[in-house]
């Protein structure tokens, strides 16, 4: 998979990946994502994401993520 729109930077917000070099990192647009349903909203109030950097900043969040496995109690009564 081809991310040619995340660039990593030391020298640029710590070295966490961004969108295009911008100080928009991959973390910060996943939670834009989830805050703004609503993505004409978020191209409002950013208008230099696309949706391009939007898809690309998901899809590289979910690579990064580890497939774990946990195991979860079957109720909230059997975790107290």
């Amino acid at each position: 998979m081809v991310f040619d729109r995340i660039t990593v930077d030391p020298a640029r917000m710590n070295g966490q990946p961004c969108v295009r070099n911008m100080r928009l990192t991959v973390r910060r647009i996943v939670e834009l994502a989830a805050f703004y349903p609503n993505r004409e909203e978020l191209r409002e109030e950013y208008p230099e994401l696309d949706d391009e950097d939007i898809r690309q900043a998901l899809l590289y969040a979910a690579a990064h993520l580890d497939d774990r496995v946990l195991d979860l109690p079957l109720s909230h009564e059997t975790a107290a």
